[in-house]
């Protein structure tokens, strides 16, 4: 029988399991955490839910819907759209297709003309149907020069373009591939940005049963250290132990999956951010479950969500559960941050008098690897490494969990088949 370690349990690291298990191989996959997930974890304290940064599913990811029961997740949607807040101001842009309560309020709104209302109709239903591969294939620019190609105004791409979608890539300057735009506007046009009930911690935790139940052993706080590729039969440290295994999927992170196979393409240009969680007793926010982006982003986080909204689980009852993300990895103490977040939200809501806590702050250096144009033509290939060693990590795809789930596929299935496993 065929045995395949997997060295990293995050998400591409437990598709991967699961998919080899299933075809009966012997596969041990190795965490060097406590527990599973990498970066797609959750703390659950006191009542409250702290994601390891802010964090959604697009329900529209081919790879989730493959790979994940939504039904067990339990999921609550954000509503579609956005609120553009300013000092003293607030405005809702949605989707009139999907939210018909934020679509008159959306038509009469200032903060956009309404050509840009008829593009993003337009750029709707030319995306909605249009291929993936098609995407993330031919030429290539950043998000903003392609904004402004096809007309897009100032106006609509600073205080709405650079605030969302900055958020998604952690890149407000909107120097991000224009081939990330298209994928997540389309995933946004067709499907619902959704947590599960529980924290997005309950994806991994899933994960795992699946691979469990197929077979997989996952082993955590154990460390693949080094692989030997070239050895009679491959072998893999374990710190102190050594193992040998017919093939190695690495999983790991972008850093270590480049020390571990000395691939040089596999990117390790980090993109940050740092999330606190903050709470305050009372009437909700009238933004409701959908994000509030900060439309200056001279100061303060670049969004924030009213989680206890969207999921009133990661709240104790009549908490209120924010969360604040700043772009990049300021070195600010916590309570500087917090009283950056307290004076914006002063600004946006005059009206109001919030006691903010702060409760937990998440600093996640890397939290995805910078997508700059060109760079899906750079991307190593799962089978880039020597010997019987495979790639499974966003980083052969694009930096999504969609990407990391797709990678533990490929590269289960490229195990599969040059072991001639059924």
């Amino acid at each position: 029988m065929s045995r395949v370690v997997v060295a990293g349990g995050g998400v591409a690291g437990l598709v991967a399991a699961r998919r080899l298990a299933e075809t009966g191989a012997t596969v041990d996959c190795y965490e060097r955490h406590s527990e599973v997930g990498g970066r797609v974890r959750s703390t659950r304290r006191d009542g409250y839910v702290f994601d390891r940064g802010f964090q959604v599913l697009f329900t529209a990811y081919p790879a989730a819907r493959r790979e994940l029961d939504f039904d067990a997740l339990d999921l609550r949607s954000f509503d579609p759209g956005a609120v553009v807040a300013a000092p003293n101001h607030r405005a809702v842009l949605s989707d009139p297709f999907r939210d018909f309560g934020g679509a008159l309020e959306s038509l009469f709104t200032r903060d956009v003309t309404t050509l840009d209302k008829l593009r993003v109709l337009k750029l709707r239903q030319e995306l909605s149907d249009k291929p993936d591969r098609d995407i993330f294939s031919g030429p290539d620019q950043t998000t903003r020069e392609y904004l402004e190609e096809r007309g897009f105004s100032e106006d609509f791409v600073e205080r709405f373009a650079a605030p969302f979608y900055g958020g998604i890539t952690l890149d407000r300057s909107l120097g991000t591939s224009k081939k990330v735009f298209e994928f997540t506007f389309k995933m946004l046009s067709t499907g619902e940005i959704a947590v599960p009930a529980q924290g997005m911690g309950k994806i991994s935790e899933q994960l795992a049963e699946r691979a469990r139940e197929a077979g997989a052993t996952i082993h955590t706080d154990e460390t693949v250290t080094e692989l030997d590729p070239h050895a009679e039969e491959p072998t893999v440290e374990l710190g102190r132990e050594t193992t040998t295994a017919d093939a190695v999927v690495v999983a790991t992170d972008p850093k270590e999956a480049r020390e571990l196979t000395g691939v040089e393409t596999i990117p390790t240009d980090a993109k940050g951010c740092v999330t606190q969680y903050l709470a305050f007793e009372g009437e909700e926010l009238d933004a409701g479950e959908r994000l509030l982006l900060n439309a200056e982003g001279d100061e303060g986080p670049n969004q924030v969500a009213q989680l206890s909204a969207v999921a009133p689980e990661y709240a104790p009852e009549d908490e209120v559960l924010l969360s604040a993300t700043y772009l990049g990895v300021p070195d600010d103490p916590d309570e500087t941050l917090t009283e950056q977040t307290r004076r914006t939200l002063a600004s946006w809501y005059p009206e109001r008098q919030l006691d903010l806590r702060h409760l937990h702050t998440s600093r996640i250096e890397f939290a995805q690897f910078a997508q700059p144009p060109g760079i899906f033509d750079r991307l190593p290939w799962i089978r880039d490494p020597d010997g019987p060693v495979y790639l499974a990590g966003e980083y052969t795809d694009a930096s999504s969990v969609n990407a990391a789930m797709q990678s533990g596929r490929k590269a289960a299935r490229a195990v599969v088949d040059d072991l001639g496993l059924p």
